[in-house]
């Protein structure tokens, strides 16, 4: 079975499968991401993030 990215709705402390998948991307690096592994999201962007530092990476833009 192939690679399948999923769509998600992000929701405070969980998000909704709206597609089926294996993975998601990174909005900062495009990284795939396991949704087993996917810990760091934006509720209002509505973007996933591979690890904390590209949180900060998307946080300090917001910030300009």
């Amino acid at each position: 079975m192939g690679k399948k990215k999923a769509k998600l709705i992000f929701k405070h402390n969980f998000f909704e499968i709206v597609e089926e998948g294996d993975h998601v991307l990174c909005a900062v690096s495009g990284k795939e991401i396991a949704l087993q592994n996917l810990n760091y999201w934006n509720v209002q962007l509505q973007e996933a993030y591979y690890s904390p530092i590209e949180v900060n990476e998307r946080f300090s833009t917001l910030k300009e």
